[in-house]
């Protein structure tokens, strides 16, 4: 395999067995597969298509302006398509980046026939997306769920399936390029949808009173619908951790992909509701946390506010839409002082947030950022943040007031404590308003 990337400094990296990213199994795995011999870096893209089967497009497309951004997507295209004008082989070029329905079939076909002066057929084209999860990628390539193959013809698909055929015990799923696409699309779709939903549950059970959220999506994912039994035992699928109230959903895909389906269905004539409160929910919901934090503690001018977590999720390095810059923006927009930490995303985030602001700390130690603090909201569910004792934060801050996020706290624990306890879905007061109608 050659991997290819036109800055050189990720090239010289990956053949130094270094990986780029933080990603857990990642860097052992690289090691063994270049010192095995299988696997290579280099920026030259002509010698890697000529010397190879199959080109897998797997560069960015990013959302921008109201629509998906394919300049990455045309230009590695046009590239490639100059390279097969000279290549007599057969060759399969395969679109693995998110894009969406009728980008392969319609625009890489187009670019790659133009340039090349071929016709599909003298060349393959396929569209192979991946449903790796953040944190959990190595994981899901070696044990993937399934494998979906969009491709032009059965020449196509023959070859991309060989690449998986007897290597991974999944079933192996041929669609056209289009159905592939809204594959993707709709699977980020549904599962952030079903995040946004807890949110709204969680927000309506705030406002209710005397409600726990979290007491009410595990009662009903206890239906064996969506947790079925096998003999005596629930099988309590991934899925149900969808279900989940907290800040909302981040990272790379879930925001990209749900804002490039609704641009994508309105340019269509088509408006999809359901897809726009999915986003609208995500938005406001870091918001309502500091809101729900200010209504606690009073102004938050000049206040020391601990953020705990500034990576979308945990096991990542990724801050890319965050509900942590959210909520730090936020505070600083209330003039609040920010100590933010997180163990290994704190380079990352220093680009992406205003780091010229006398208000804005970031920190690796999660103890100093709690020091003389007012308040700390939990955002990221790293380990040593969930494992923080009652005590410490007693001990570490000033009068302390917890917003827990993520619900991984015991409320109980934390208010017999003498700390102040905030927590999504949970009404802000402890006490049981009637709200109902009186007969």
């Amino acid at each position: 395999m050659i991997c290819v990337d036109k800055r050189e400094d990720i090239v010289r990296r990956i053949n130094n067995r270094e990986a780029t990213i933080y990603e857990p199994g990642l860097q052992v795995l690289l090691e063994q597969v270049i010192d095995k011999g299988k696997l290579s870096a280099t920026s030259d893209l002509r010698h890697a298509v000529m010397n190879s089967d199959v080109s897998i497009i797997a560069v960015g497309t990013p959302f921008g302006d109201g629509r998906i951004d394919l300049s990455y997507i045309i230009s590695c295209t046009t590239e490639i398509g100059e390279i097969l004008r000279e290549k007599s082989k057969y060759h399969v070029v395969c679109v693995k980046s998110t894009v969406a329905p009728t980008t392969t079939d319609i625009v890489v076909k187009s670019i790659l026939e133009t340039v090349s002066g071929k016709k599909v057929g003298e060349f393959g084209l396929s569209m192979n997306p991946e449903f790796l999860r953040e944190g959990k990628a190595v994981e899901d390539f070696i044990n993937p769920d399934r494998i979906v193959i969009g491709a032009s013809d059965n020449k196509s698909f023959n070859v991309v399936n060989r690449i998986y055929k007897g290597y991974f015990k999944a079933p192996i799923i041929r669609v056209n390029l289009r159905t592939a696409e809204m594959i993707k699309y709709t699977s980020n779709a549904l599962l952030a949808t079903l995040i946004s939903y807890a949110n709204e549950i969680a927000s309506i059970c705030e406002e209710t009173g005397g409600v726990d959220a979290r007491e009410v999506l595990e009662s009903v994912t206890l239906d064996k619908r969506f947790n079925p039994k096998v003999g005596k035992h629930l099988i309590n699928p991934e899925m149900v951790s969808y279900l989940r109230v907290g800040c909302g959903f981040g990272g790379s895909c879930f925001p990209k992909d749900v804002k490039a389906l609704i641009s994508f269905s309105a340019g269509k004539g088509y408006e999809p509701q359901m897809l726009e409160s999915t986003m609208s929910i995500n938005e406001t919901q870091p918001v309502r946390l500091v809101n729900r934090l200010e209504k606690t503690i009073g102004d938050l001018d000049d206040k020391k506010i601990a953020v705990l977590g500034l990576a979308f999720k945990p096991d990542t390095d990724d801050v890319r839409e965050s509900p942590a810059l959210i909520i730090i923006r936020e505070l600083l927009r209330k003039k609040a002082k920010v100590f933010a930490v997180d163990p290994i995303a704190v380079n990352n985030a220093a680009m992406m947030l205003p780091m010229d602001a006398d208000e804005l700390v970031l920190l690796t130690d999660y103890k100093v950022a709690l020091q003389n603090a007012n308040a700390a909201i939990l955002v990221t569910s790293w380990p040593e943040f969930v494992c923080i004792p009652s005590y410490e934060f007693v001990s570490l801050m000033n009068k302390p007031i917890l917003v827990d996020g993520r619900r991984v706290y015991d409320k109980k624990t934390m208010e017999n404590a003498g700390i102040s306890y905030v927590g999504v879905g949970l009404e802000d007061t402890g006490e049981v308003e009637n709200h109902g109608y009186q007969i």
